[in-house]
């Protein structure tokens, strides 16, 4: 899967993660993932890999790439995230 920086944002924001949170969690530096959630640059696949991963420990589902609609199966959501234990989630500290 291609995460998009939209996405990227939207699940931070439903964690309420700081940038620095997510690069915490990612082992990735902050500049990457303000530089990325700015379109500045594009990701290097492992660190992409790495992103995918802190997002999937609390379950957040991305579904959608650049190509086709982003979105999420029965949830309007725009940003083609699924929230489904982000709540607990975000209370962990990092």
């Amino acid at each position: 899967m291609r995460l998009l920086s939209s996405q990227c944002r939207a699940a931070r924001g439903l964690l309420n993660w700081r940038q620095e949170d997510l690069a915490n969690r990612a082992a990735v530096s902050r500049s990457t993932i303000r530089d990325f959630e700015g379109e500045i640059h594009s990701l290097q696949r492992t660190t992409e890999e790495r992103l995918l991963a802190a997002f999937d420990v609390p379950r957040i589902e991305l579904i959608g790439h650049a190509s086709a609609a982003a979105g999420v199966p029965g949830n309007p959501h725009p940003y083609g995230i699924r929230p489904e234990a982000y709540r607990s989630a975000a209370r962990q500290p990092c």
